[in-house]
C-alpha cells in the first residue's frame, strides 16, 4: 500500500508542476505476494480523501528497472536491503534511497529506523493518513532536489 502510495503522491506533484512529460514514476514491491492485485482499499479511500486516486496493479521490481529509472526509492530498511540485493551493479545500488531521506530538514546520509515508512496493513485508518503525510514530505523533496539538479 506504501508503493503506489508514493506513485500516486509523486505524479500528482509531478503533474501539478507540469513535468509528466519529463519525469516517470512507476512503483512496485520487492515481493510478489500482491503482484497483479489493485494497491489496498484503505489506502485508496485515504488517497482518495484527499484528491489522489491510487490505480494499477501490482508489481514486482527487477533488475531492468535499475536500467529504467534514475532512482528507486524504497519505503524502509528492509526494501531498501533487497533493492541492494538485487542491484546488478554498485553503481545501480546507489540509485535505491529511502524515501525519508528527502523530506526536508532530514539527514539525507542517515539511514536509521527514523528512515522508515510505516506500514499501516495491519494497523487501523490513522496509519493510512500518516503514510500519506510522510509519503507527501518525501515526495515534495525528492521533486525539489530533481528540480534543483541536486541529485546525481
Amino acid at each position: 500500500c506504501r508503493s503506489p502510495t508514493a506513485e500516486a503522491t509523486m505524479r500528482e506533484l509531478v503533474a501539478e508542476a507540469g513535468l509528466e512529460h519529463e519525469i516517470e514514476v512507476d512503483s512496485a514491491g520487492t515481493g510478489s505476494w500482491h503482484v497483479g492485485e489493485s494497491p489496498d482499499e484503505r489506502a485508496t479511500q485515504a488517497a482518495a480523501a484527499r484528491g489522489i486516486a491510487l490505480t494499477g496493479a501490482a508489481r514486482q521490481v527487477t533488475q531492468r528497472d535499475f536500467s529504467d529509472f534514475d532512482f528507486l526509492v524504497a519505503m524502509d530498511r528492509s526494501n531498501l536491503g533487497v533493492l541492494w540485493e538485487l542491484a546488478p551493479s554498485e553503481a545501480a545500488r546507489s540509485k535505491a534511497r529511502l524515501l525519508r531521506e528527502f523530506e526536508p530538514g532530514r539527514d539525507g546520509a542517515a539511514r536509521g529506523r527514523g528512515l522508515d515508512v510505516p506500514d499501516p496493513y495491519y494497523g487501523g485508518a490513522g496509519g493510512f493518513e500518516e503514510v500519506l503525510d510522510i509519503v507527501d514530505a518525501g515526495c515534495r523533496g525528492l521533486l525539489a532536489q530533481v528540480r534543483e539538479g541536486a541529485l546525481p
